[in-house]
């Protein structure tokens, strides 16, 4: 008998490499000084899993009480109460915390040569990452929803709102349609949304805040220290209360914070920052908690008389800018920015993000957040209808099967009970192990790929005139 191709075998170790478990997903020997944001991405996109969990089996009349605030309509639970919430509703917290976290990492080199004057090694730099941007987050986008498109068709799978096509060669045709639209950031109109996976409406927008990154990097590579700072400030300002640019405010200020961390530890900070130095514990706790409690913004609506109407939001509701159309975003800017901030001078909090969970949430963060979504919507839905928890007619009529067969109590807290724990049993390692495969099948490899890509491009390096 011949032995097996070694092709043929390399393709078989490879598939056994992707869907088994890794062997080892501890953190590694020696941490990266900014691995607290690994770890703080890792869990942030935990909290959009288990907000989303949260929302999906409950009728509309509960999803308010996660929505609004503690006391609005005469709701009292204590998953509402401020600070508490964000572990239950702060998604939208979480989202905004990611768009921080990019500016800062996404301008931690250019920033350092630009600090340096290393004005030839910068154009290098951005345009490397320019190139390389779009490609390192759809690939893993367009993979992942092409699979699961493919499983209506190969499983006969029901997925509440949505409408396969026909056949499977029209739903490939409708997925291509929408992709290719859905990855063209410059269409005007709305945020975009992807029918299948609308979960992903921020990987545009981090794609648009990547290039309001490189550009002003860019723009302020000349520019002095103080200069440099200050046009930073003023595009925040421009963002924040002249256009309603959200997610670019996030991005830049990311991108600010990475500037005087950088600045700070070669004791190069204003010097009006320098006094503040003996007080810094104080402050930044200070501006913890005020995170936390502006991270749990009622956020259900854009009318900011809504907001006026829940407790503790009065006053704070006069702080939202004109220019804002949702109003929740002005306040979440805040909280991302101080908890970022905030991070790295609370030791406790740091060390907490570098713990071997954190990060190993760190690296499947983006597949974990490109799974989760159809990971509920296929398996999730149908256990919570098992367990007594169907969303509605739908399920009684679609999955009838899976409705009541096995029922449990709703006892416990509200966001607690045994019927919405026990799913998790299963949906909580099936989770993590589809977010591992495509970390290992796509996402790590949307990064080498366009690296590999980027140096194949490349000519010979100018010459520099003598």
């Amino acid at each position: 008998m011949q032995s097996p191709p070694k092709a043929a075998l390399w393709s078989l170790s490879r598939l056994r490499c992707l869907l088994l478990w890794p062997k080892s997903s501890g953190q590694p020997e020696k941490l990266r000084p900014t691995a607290y944001l690994d770890g703080l991405r890792g869990f942030a996109a935990f909290l959009v899993y288990w907000h989303h969990h949260e929302l999906w089996p409950r009728p509309p009349n509960k999803t308010n009480i996660l929505e609004e605030g503690f006391g609005f309509e005469n709701n009292h639970y204590f998953v509402a109460y401020p600070g508490i919430r964000n572990f239950f509703g702060g998604g939208h917290f979480a989202v905004s915390t990611f768009f921080v976290i990019s500016g800062y990492v996404l301008s931690a080199k250019p920033l350092s040569l630009i600090q340096a004057g290393d004005q030839a090694k910068l154009a290098d730099n951005l345009s490397s990452a320019l190139f390389r941007r779009w490609l390192r987050l759809y690939i893993p986008l367009i993979c992942t929803t092409f699979l699961f498109m493919t499983s209506w068709h190969a499983f006969g799978l029901w997925i509440e709102a949505t409408k396969p096509q026909a056949t499977y060669g029209a739903e490939i045709w409708h997925w291509y349609t929408q992709v290719k639209n859905f990855t063209f950031i410059f269409n005007s109109g709305s945020v975009p949304w992807l029918t299948y996976n609308f979960h992903l409406w921020s990987i545009p927008v981090e794609f648009k805040g990547s290039i309001v990154i490189y550009t002003a990097l860019l723009a302020f590579s000349r520019c002095t220290k103080n200069a440099r700072l200050l046009c930073t400030v003023f595009l925040l300002f421009y963002f924040m209360y002249i256009v309603d640019g959200w997610y670019c405010a996030l991005f830049t200020a990311g991108m600010l914070l990475c500037d005087l961390d950088q600045l700070a530890a070669k004791d190069e900070l204003p010097s009006f920052l320098n006094r503040l130095q003996p007080f810094k514990t104080i402050i930044f706790y200070h501006l913890l908690v005020i995170s936390l409690y502006l991270g749990g913004v009622p956020v259900h609506g854009t009318d900011i008389n809504n907001l006026a109407k829940n407790r503790g939001w009065y006053y704070l509701s006069y702080l939202k800018p004109q220019a804002f159309f949702d109003y929740k975003w002005f306040y979440l800017w805040w909280a991302a920015v101080l908890l970022v901030a905030s991070t790295p001078r609370i030791s406790w909090l740091k060390r907490f993000f570098e713990t071997s969970f954190c990060q190993y949430l760190g690296r499947v963060s983006f597949s974990l957040y490109l799974v989760h979504g159809p990971v509920l919507w296929t398996l999730g839905d149908r256990l919570y209808s098992a367990v007594g928890l169907a969303r509605g007619q739908e399920q009684v009529v679609h999955i009838a099967k899976w409705v009541n067969i096995f029922p449990l109590p709703m006892t416990g807290p509200f966001g607690l009970e045994v019927a919405f724990l026990v799913p998790h049993l299963i949906l909580l390692p099936v989770t993590f192990y589809c977010a591992e495969v495509v970390t290992r099948a796509f996402d790590e490899p949307s990064v080498k790929f366009p690296q590999w890509l980027f140096q194949r491009t490349l000519g010979r390096p100018a010459k520099i005139p003598q």
